[in-house]
């Protein structure tokens, strides 16, 4: 099987409001779909589909070859799921959290206990194993909560949003356990609105807004799509900054945004670089940098939605 999910069309709506509207989306076995898009995009309704927990209005899924409608305890015994919050019990221990898991996945007690103390060591939380969930740190409750979904062996990975409120070194230490879990032969559905996290991870990119798919493709594929090149630009001189970007405005016709004293503009013409060095010399204007690169996927989403990925929309309950 080449492709371990495909949906066709999919449509939910929550009070006449259609949160997905017609979605169609493949996910390749063994490699990471990312699903990029903001808050209120259909994300987290769409994961819900996939996992079975929300019935579609219009449209199929299969997931390993199951219909989420009619086989839905089929499909859940290939998936395993984290949100976008830890679901793990603060009362109990990592390791009971694990163990209750196990025994209610149908394990023995001794393999239950063997499952748990396998995935505490797996996620560096062997020594935290003993103590309540409520003493973890949020990148600790994480893992806890990545590894519990992990205790039935899952071939599909569903991780929805799943470095929201994390610092940075945890949302690191959680890319590498993804990055593992793909090595290991898991397919993972990733919905994220961290642009480097999709650019970091996905091996292909679906992205969604206002409940459908507007582009589709690997990262690189999508960034070649939306502009070719960015021009950017720093004056050794600040003061001389706001007369350079007048000049690169003249030169390329387009209007250059300044973010940090670094001005910049999509390009679809390289030849573009003499002229703005030429006449950057003509106004006396001395370059601290100039360079040419490939867009960020950050101003990729902006050329595709006319807003940034983290724009806040309220999200139709499910």
């Amino acid at each position: 099987m080449t492709n371990a999910i495909r949906a066709e069309g999919l449509v939910k709506e929550f009070k006449g409001q259609r949160a997905l509207d017609g979605v169609d989306l493949t996910a390749r076995t063994g490699a990471v779909l990312g699903v990029l898009g903001p808050n209120g995009s259909g994300k987290t309704t769409m994961v819900r589909i996939l996992a079975t927990l929300l019935r579609p209005e219009a449209g199929h899924a299969e997931v390993g070859g199951f219909d989420v409608v009619r086989e839905p305890h089929e499909v859940r015994r290939l998936i395993g799921l984290t949100g976008q919050y830890a679901a793990v019990d603060d009362e109990l221990t990592g390791v009971q959290n694990l163990v209750l898991i196990a025994r209610l996945l149908g394990l023995d007690r001794a393999g239950a206990r063997a499952r748990a103390d396998e995935l505490l060591e797996r996620f560096s939380l062997s020594d935290a194993g003993g103590r309540p969930a409520k003493t973890y740190s949020g990148g600790m409750r994480r893992r806890l909560d990545l590894a519990a979904s992990l205790v039935g062996r899952p071939a599909l990975l569903y991780l929805d949003e799943p470095t929201t409120g994390l610092d940075p070194r945890s949302r690191n230490d959680l890319w590498d356990v993804v990055r593992d879990l793909v090595g290991d032969g898991v397919t993972v559905l990733l919905t994220t609105q961290y642009l480097e996290e999709a650019d970091r991870l996905a091996d292909d990119l679906l992205v969604l807004d206002h409940g459908r798919v507007i582009s589709r493709g690997t990262p690189e594929e999508l960034k070649n799509r939306t502009g070719g090149q960015v021009l950017e630009l720093r004056t050794a001189d600040a003061g001389r900054l706001p007369l350079a970007v007048k000049v690169i405005e003249a030169v390329t016709s387009s209007p250059v945004t300044v973010d940090d004293l670094v001005a910049s503009v999509p390009v679809t013409d390289a030849g573009v670089l003499p002229e703005v060095v030429r006449r950057l010399d003509e106004q006396g204007i001395t370059v601290a940098e100039l360079s040419l690169r490939k867009p960020s996927l950050d101003e990729v989403f902006l050329a595709l939605t006319g807003h940034t990925a983290d724009t806040e929309a309220e999200e139709v309950p499910a």
